[in-house]
């Protein structure tokens, strides 16, 4: 049969990749999006076609012989289901983000770059895990409630603009930025985390037992996750991160083509870039230097979810946090006179650099990142 990709943003590129690299033989025609809107003409070298466009120049015996592998985040699935039925397809497949951990396991694994978190050995010792799942008031309820673990906390982001409260752990207490969330996004929970829970200083009895420090950092790890965005790990995944010394976890990259210039061109202003480029050279000239190699390969950290040790998150978002901020002050107009979320954006690009910059030093290794609807 022949195969289509129903998507065509970086989960679809990389599918397509990830194909191309492990099954050679089986190729793809193209891929397909509801509608053109800003999607690109091309990705892989292959055409972009609008679903109706597409389905037009078909006759009905020809679509019994496409097989279309929906390669998008899960919430939509459901939705281009009934899109693909009304054209008159029946032969397609979600690559939900069961399977597609998997490929991507497949994927990395046969080019020996990003290592999965699931090839390393079992280990013997559990972490102290505390991971912050940012949520906002203006959230859609899911489809189906999660059964959060223990070690998930969630947290109410950008608390200080409303007064709805969702849940006990607001980011608008002890230093925080809670006001700039609009700007900032989860990225304002990140930025709690690091004040109010892993600061020595800011521990205090307000903490639940489950995220109160435990005496060996070795043990400890921190991490952000969004409400529709986070790791999903099993027991053995667990106990892999202790034994295995692993500094950090993060979500599989994804692909953009031509390269990862394309996401900031997508999301930011020329004049917020050129700002937070001034910000780097001033504040981290070695990172600045080697922006523009890591700018020209095609893989980016997306989602601005993340685990680490605890140091190596301290690390990390002293490392960030100044970069941003100055940024702010920097971008005209200033970060304070706007909330269109351009900082949070720009922290997806600031993770890829620090962490690729770093790979040599640290202890990286990658797990799929479940999508809710």
């Amino acid at each position: 049969m022949k195969l289509v990709i129903y998507g065509a943003q970086g989960y679809a590129l990389a599918t397509y990749e990830a194909l191309r690299t492990i099954y050679p033989k089986r190729e793809v025609m193209c891929f397909l999006v509801s509608e053109r809107g800003n999607n690109a003409h091309e990705l892989g070298r292959l055409p972009v076609r609008e679903i109706a466009e597409f389905s037009a120049g078909l006759a009905p015996e020809d679509k019994k012989d496409i097989e279309i592998l929906i390669a998008t985040p899960d919430g939509v699935m459901s939705d281009i289901e009934r899109t693909l039925e009304a054209h008159g397809f029946v032969t397609y497949r979600r690559l939900d983000s069961h399977r597609s951990d998997d490929l991507m396991k497949l994927y990395h694994a046969r080019l020996g770059r990003f290592m999965p978190l699931e090839a390393l050995p079992v280990g013997c010792t559990r972490p102290e895990l505390n991971i912050y799942m940012a949520k906002s008031h203006k959230d859609r309820a899911l489809k189906e409630p999660q059964l959060l673990p223990g070690y998930i906390h969630p947290l109410q982001v950008g608390a200080a603009n409303t007064d709805m409260r969702i849940d006990a752990l607001t980011d608008d207490t002890g230093d925080n930025i809670s006001e700039r969330n609009v700007n900032y996004s989860e990225i304002s929970g990140l930025y709690w985390v690091w004040k109010n829970r892993l600061s020595a200083a800011n521990d205090t009895d307000e903490q639940t037992v489950t995220e109160r420090a435990s005496d060996n950092d070795e043990k400890l790890y921190y991490g952000l996750a969004q409400y529709r965005r986070m790791f999903v790990f099993t027991e053995d995944d667990l106990s892999r991160l202790v034994g295995n010394d692993v500094d950090v976890v993060l979500p599989w990259p994804l692909l953009y083509e031509p390269d990862i210039n394309a996401h900031h061109e997508r999301y930011l202003k020329d004049g917020d870039w050129q700002a937070m480029l001034t910000a780097l050279r001033r504040l981290q000239p070695e990172y600045a230097d080697a922006f523009g190699k890591i700018l020209g390969q095609r893989y980016m950290y997306n989602y601005n979810v993340i685990l680490a040790k605890k140091q190596v998150l301290i690390d990390y978002c002293e490392w960030l946090f100044p970069i941003l901020m100055l940024t702010e002050e920097l971008t005209v107009p200033k970060g304070s006179e706007r909330a269109d979320r351009y900082i949070g954006y720009m922290a997806e690009i600031l993770e890829t650099l620090y962490f690729m910059h770093n790979a040599d030093r640290l202890n990286i290794v990658h797990k799929g990142c479940r999508l809710y609807c």
